[in-house]
Formats: structure tokens, sequence, C-alpha cells
């Protein structure tokens, strides 16, 4: 599923579960995963890990096809900044980077100069 979203993708979101402390994670990367369960911790299949994930309200219904509910997940491959700082993404981000901290129900995250270039980058602009 692509990782660009848009509010009209996330109508049915009730909750967002986080797995991990936001405070140590400059991004996280999102997505539209298809899932059996619209209120379960959804399975996942990625390299990396898992750090939170959705809940979707009453109202959802899943896709008539394939019988699954579409819900976002966030995770963190293994060469993430948070893992590798001073690896590839130790200055930029991956296309589906969003600060965790601009994340809610209901509205897509967005890109921040934290995700971006990092808190160490922060914390030496303020003034």
């Amino acid at each position: 599923m692509s990782s660009l979203l848009t509010e009209s993708d996330l109508l049915h979101e009730a909750e967002v579960v986080w797995l991990e402390n936001l405070e140590r994670l400059d991004y996280v990367r999102q997505a539209l995963d298809k899932t059996r369960r619209r209120n379960t911790k959804p399975p996942y299949a990625r390299d990396g890990r898992m750090v939170g994930y959705v809940l979707l309200d009453e109202g959802a219904s899943p896709d008539p096809d394939s019988g699954l509910y579409k819900r976002r997940v966030f995770f963190l491959l293994p060469h993430d900044r948070d893992s590798l700082p001073g690896g590839l993404y130790r200055e930029g981000a991956p296309g589906e980077a969003v600060d965790p901290r601009t994340i809610a129900p209901k509205k897509p995250g967005a890109k921040t100069p934290r995700s971006q270039s990092g808190s160490v980058a922060v914390a030496t602009l303020a003034p």
C-alpha cells in the first residue's frame, strides 16, 4: 500500500497505539496495511520492527473483495536513524517517514525539521 496518505484514507481511525517511547524517535515510517481485524495488534511481516498501529472504529468496513481492513502501521527498518545514527539517514529521511509527534487518529503525520534532519540538528538550530 502507498505510504502517501490523505485524511480520506484514515476516516475510521479511533486510536493510535504506540509500542515504543516516541521521545527516542525522530521519525517513523507509515504505511496502510490490510489486516483481518480492525481492533487488535496487526501481524508484522517486514524487516525491522513495528513501533505503532491504529485501531479502527466500529463504522469501519472491510474491503468487499478481500474482507480485509486497511489500517495504518508505523515501523522502522534496521538501517533507520534510531538504529544507525551515522548511517544512510543521519540526515534526511525516507519518503514515508513522518514525525511521530504529529500523528493522531484521522490525521496523516507530517514531516518536520526533526524528522528530516534529526534531533541533534534541531537542537543546534534552537536559539
